[in-house]
């Protein structure tokens, strides 16, 4: 492998990670926001199913 291709690979990884380190708090952002969705959408389920069978 040729020097200039030494520092190609080199800065292709660096921007690599760079492109990583700006994605990965969006990601899990998105990950944690649909866990809580679907906990919030469980509760509300629960509730309404015992509510329901209480009242009948």
């Amino acid at each position: 492998m040729t020097p200039a291709q030494t520092e190609g690979l080199i800065g292709m990884l660096i921007v690599l990670g760079i492109l990583i380190l700006l994605v990965a708090p969006a990601v899990v952002g998105i990950v944690r926001d649909r866990r809580i969705d679907r906990e919030i959408r469980d509760a509300h389920r629960r509730y309404f199913t015992t509510t329901a069978t209480h009242h009948s």
